[in-house]
């Protein structure tokens, strides 16, 4: 009963961020070289108090399990035989790393403003999400159909992250995420743009 306040706050911020506009800059190409695509340095983790709104935290919140559900993504394009590609296993751990970093900023920033983490979207179909069900219908298609299905799990993912990095850029209230999201909405303009060019 107290928790369904936050929790329409932050699902109210989260729906504002997501109709916030959209422009994707392209960078870099995924299938014109041999290197991955490069993605601007992580800043340390946060050690000193920030102070996060509505914005940050609704921000940081999602952002979260959906860098967790890429990630897992990751790992099952790993099993399949599309994983034992050197070049395309090279950008995908590119792209892992980046993500990761991204998660330890983020739950750094968390525990900076003293706010705890908490998936308020456990079980919701949100945009740019890769949930269990998508998993699972991965698992089940021929070996042919995974890497297209998986392309377009992760574009999606890319285009939805830039989107409410946009909006925590002009609705938060942390200098320190708000730098962070411009970071990572840089890091998935290139990534974005190397996508399309190995597809």
């Amino acid at each position: 009963m107290t928790t369904r306040g936050p929790v329409r706050r932050i699902a109210g911020v989260v729906a504002a961020l997501v109709v916030t506009a959209l422009a994707v800059g392209l960078a870099q190409g995924w299938g014109g070289g041999d290197e991955p695509a490069a993605v601007p340095s992580a800043a340390p983790v946060s050690t000193t108090p920030v102070l996060l709104n509505g914005t940050d935290d609704a921000f940081i919140q999602l952002v979260i399990p959906m860098d967790e559900g890429l990630l897992a993504l990751i790992d099952h394009l790993g099993t399949r035989p599309v994983g034992s590609d050197a070049r395309l296993a090279a950008r995908l751990g590119a792209v892992r790393a980046a993500h990761e970093s991204e998660l330890r900023e983020l739950r750094g920033l968390l525990a900076a403003g003293n706010v705890p983490e908490q998936n308020v979207h456990e079980g919701h179909q949100m945009p740019g999400m890769v949930t269990d069900a998508h998993l699972a219908e991965l698992r089940g298609v021929p070996d042919a159909e995974v890497w297209p299905r998986a392309v377009a799990l992760l574009r999606a993912h890319l285009e939805q992250t830039m989107v409410l990095c946009r909006g925590e850029q002009s609705a938060g209230g942390s200098p320190e995420l708000k730098a962070l999201a411009g970071r990572i909405q840089q890091a998935r303009a290139a990534e974005l743009s190397a996508l399309a060019e190995g597809t």
